[in-house]
């Protein structure tokens, strides 16, 4: 039997090369941790994202950029203006809070309210991670309900 030394010396520096490789790289270029829900989201329709963060021992969802800033009517910035309390119409959108007293309720999975700034409503809602870039947000008025699928982005 013949061993070719040359073949054994390049597998062995081979693994040795690779084993550095991996031990120098950082664990987050290695494997994305699992940040769940928490991140930056953008809507279904492409037209908002959604900075998700832990808030006490839930979520919290806010506006953080649109895809029309500006109110085309008012030259002004989108503002809440079908909020049924007058108080509130005019706070911007960019900032406003979406996920009210969103407490985990499985794995992956939240339950609370979510307020919907085009009709000036909340509705019964869940949020559930369903891998590292899809985030389904359902909404239900009573038996009735609707989902979209959110998608994680940058900033």
């Amino acid at each position: 039997m013949r061993i070719d030394v040359r073949s054994a010396v390049n597998s062995a520096f081979s693994l040795f090369v690779l084993a550095v490789l991996l031990v120098g790289t950082p664990a987050s270029v290695r494997a994305a941790p699992d940040s769940g829900p928490v991140g930056y989201w953008l809507t279904q329709a492409g037209d908002a994202k959604v900075q998700v963060s832990r808030c006490g021992g839930g979520l919290c969802g806010k506006v953080v950029w649109l895809r029309e800033p500006i109110d085309s009517a008012t030259g002004q910035p989108q503002a809440d203006n079908k909020n049924p309390d007058p108080s509130l119409r005019n706070r911007p959108i960019i900032g406003l809070q979406l996920f009210l007293d969103m407490q985990q309720s499985a794995a992956n999975s939240w339950s609370g309210r979510i307020y919907n700034a085009d009709d000036g409503q909340s509705y019964a809602s869940t949020v559930t991670a369903l891998d590292q870039g899809r985030l389904e947000v359902r909404g239900c008025v009573g038996a009735l309900c609707g989902s979209e699928i959110w998608t994680r982005t940058t900033r």
